[in-house]
């Protein structure tokens, strides 16, 4: 199959199947063959190719770092490169597949989880552009879902606060989600200037769209945190 076969197809699977079936049929090709297409779709409008290409990101970069972990690494650079002004791109999607691969893998979660947190710093790999801080903090959210340690010990919390302030409804909800989620007692106090937030912000969890007001998302991180 020619690549632009492959990626029509992949495409056609990410529109039209669950994830556990994106997952199984991906397993039947070569790493380096799906790149591509997973790439392409992380950029993608459509919310379920966006989220399945996003999702299946991460065992497909895993699967690769198991063989061959220096074509790993040209991935995550990759996702680096879309992020920089000199790329000539946008880097849509790339903070929350960057987090998906570190969720799936421990050595590149090692070697990379500061560089997701760098995304914050003024003195790093800052981002300035509101929607893209908003894929970040999805990203850092479900880093610290599955692996807080790492970003509590490359001093996430600390970086995180100053986006309860921002001016992007969606960035103020999600940075309070990932708060809540890392157990910051520094949040409480900030956090709960935001309980009145009535702001609908739309993120993906449990492998679908969901909404809530910033109110709702503050409420449950005090409680996570308390």
């Amino acid at each position: 199959m020619s690549q632009r076969g492959l990626k029509l197809k992949i495409t056609d699977l990410l529109q039209t199947s669950s994830l556990a079936e994106v997952h199984a049929e991906l397993r039947q090709y070569d790493e380096q063959q799906l790149l591509n297409a997973l790439f392409s779709g992380i950029c993608r409008s459509d919310e379920q190719v966006k989220w399945h290409a996003v999702a299946a990101m991460g065992p497909v970069v895993a699967r690769l770092a198991d063989r061959e972990m220096e074509a790993a690494r040209v991935v995550m650079r990759r996702f680096m490169w879309s992020l920089n002004d000199e790329s000539g791109g946008i880097g849509w999607g790339a903070p929350e597949a960057m987090a998906e691969v570190l969720v799936s893998h421990s050595g590149l979660a090692e070697e990379y989880g500061h560089v997701l947190v760098s995304f914050m710093r003024e003195d790093g790999f800052f981002i300035e552009y509101e929607p893209l801080q908003a894929g970040l903090m999805w990203g850092l959210g479900r880093l610290a879902e599955a692996r807080p340690e790492l970003l509590l010990a490359n001093g996430a919390v600390g970086y995180l606060l100053p986006y309860l302030d921002s001016e992007s409804g969606t960035v103020r909800g999600l940075a309070a989600r990932a708060l809540g989620l890392l157990k910051a007692d520094e949040a409480v106090v900030p956090l709960a200037k935001l309980a009145a937030d009535q702001f609908l912000v739309r993120y993906w969890q449990d492998e679908a769209m969901v909404g809530k007001q910033i109110g709702e998302l503050v409420g449950q991180a005090l409680a996570v945190i308390s």
